[in-house]
């Protein structure tokens, strides 16, 4: 293959998700230090390249490390309580002059379109406004905060209108109150409830951290709000992983379909984790996107996709169009984000005890991540639920993985005699058998 030009393969590649996205509404945290050590310019352009796709933005953005530094160079120590500035009136006096002043920035550069840029050519409106209501946390342990507060409400129709007239909305983290007062609020906290109120497609979190990663090590691609709660709880309070994971994990159960936790230090995260099918990051999600699920007859295309390469190299035998519509309900499908790239197929003879575990495929591109042992463990199980005792598999390539998951060498007498009438002597493929006692 020609690859003088690997943009345009991944261009083919990431076309689904350009497609996926237009139209959809997109709410982007980017915190504060992303803007504090010089990654905003990059992160505009990438902006603009979404807006110009079709996606509809809602950007909040935190000002934490900008107002840290203001403070210090008034000599101001604020107090610190569950992790929360507490906002008094010097303290407020400079959270206001920074948001003014970040908000002012991000919309000039979202304005800009001088030749030579990324951004030549593009127009770009952006609003903001008092389009988040706020209210005072109040005293709580008996400490008074003053004018930190938390998001009462977001005006998602005034936001909405504002994106229906193809306008990019940006939300500073601060809230007002109907008795005109201004609130200062977690970035994270407005981002939340922006996403909620709006039925946002996706929630994307720019922090530090490239994602969650288990005790190895290990990135954890996806998890469920279940699945990461036990890292929230063991969070520092008022660190950016709480913050980030509480955000994450609320968006998930109020219809949030994804969340997804990126680093602002990766040039590549937004993109690569929106254009392409594995992502960068860890998504939070009430469904997953990778699922095991018996076959559909709209997963025909899908599976001889996958097959084929398989078949070319002899290791299964072709199957035809046909033959896997009339099999269909035998199939058993990994599916990863509307693609096949795992199967596996259960067929019955009869009233034999004796099961064919057939056409055990996995893409080459997610091998070793121990998927065909997950469709063994399913067909095994549904092979017990119709009374099965044993299963049998031929093969020509595979006789160790077998062997590996409990299966014995067996003659050709031990098959079903149907499946023994058919088999293919040329092929000379290696029975196995494994008890399901």
């Amino acid at each position: 293959m020609d690859t003088r030009f690997p943009f345009v393969d991944w261009f083919r590649n990431s076309s689904p998700y350009i497609n996926a996205h237009r139209g959809r509404t997109f709410v982007i945290l980017i915190e504060g230090e992303a803007m504090a050590r010089g990654r905003g310019e990059q992160l505009i352009q990438d902006l603009a390249l979404l807006h110009t796709l079709g996606v509809r933005l809602v950007v909040v953005f935190g000002i934490r490390p900008q107002v840290q530094q203001a403070l210090d160079e008034a000599a101001i120590v604020p107090g610190l309580h569950q992790g929360r500035w507490i906002a008094d009136a010097p303290v407020m006096a400079c959270i206001e002059r920074v948001a003014a002043e970040q908000r002012l920035w991000l919309e000039a550069r979202l304005s800009l379109g001088l030749p030579n840029t990324p951004m030549h050519g593009v127009e770009l409106t952006a609003v903001s406004g008092n389009l988040v209501m706020a209210k005072p946390l109040g005293v709580r342990e008996g400490v008074d905060f003053d004018r930190s507060g938390e998001v009462r409400r977001v005006r998602a129709s005034a936001i909405e209108g504002l994106l229906e007239k193809g306008s990019l909305v940006v939300l500073p983290p601060l809230g007002f109150s109907s008795t005109g007062e201004v609130f200062d609020l977690n970035a994270s906290d407005v981002a939340q409830h922006a996403a909620m109120a709006l039925g946002a497609d996706k929630l994307i979190l720019l922090g530090e951290a490239s994602g969650l990663f288990d005790a190895s090590g290990q990135l954890q691609r996806q998890l469920t709000p279940a699945e990461a709660e036990p890292l929230l709880r063991q969070a520092a309070p008022g660190s950016e992983l709480s913050r980030h994971l509480e955000a994450a994990c609320a968006a998930a159960r109020h219809g949030v379909a994804r969340t997804h936790l990126l680093s602002w230090h990766d040039h590549d995260a937004l993109l690569g984790e929106l254009f392409t099918r594995d992502g960068v990051g860890t998504m939070i999600t009430q469904h997953r996107y990778e699922q095991l699920r018996p076959a559909e007859l709209a997963d025909i295309g899908g599976l001889l996709e996958l097959l084929e390469p398989l078949e070319r190299r002899g290791m299964l035998v072709p199957r035809s169009r046909e033959r896997l519509e009339h099999e269909i309900d035998d199939y058993l499908v990994i599916d990863r984000d509307g693609m096949i790239i795992g199967c596996a197929a259960l067929h019955g003879f009869g009233d034999a005890e004796m099961g064919e575990l057939a056409c055990v495929a996995v893409h080459d591109d997610y091998r070793g991540g121990s998927r065909g042992e997950l469709l063994l463990a399913e067909i095994e199980r549904r092979a017990r639920r119709i009374g099965l005792s044993a299963l049998f598999a031929l093969t020509t390539h595979t006789t160790h993985w077998f062997f590996e998951h409990g299966f014995r060498l067996a003659d050709i007498d031990s098959l079903p005699p149907l499946r023994r009438d058919t088999y293919n002597h040329a092929r000379k493929s290696k029975i196995l058998v494994k008890s399901l006692g």
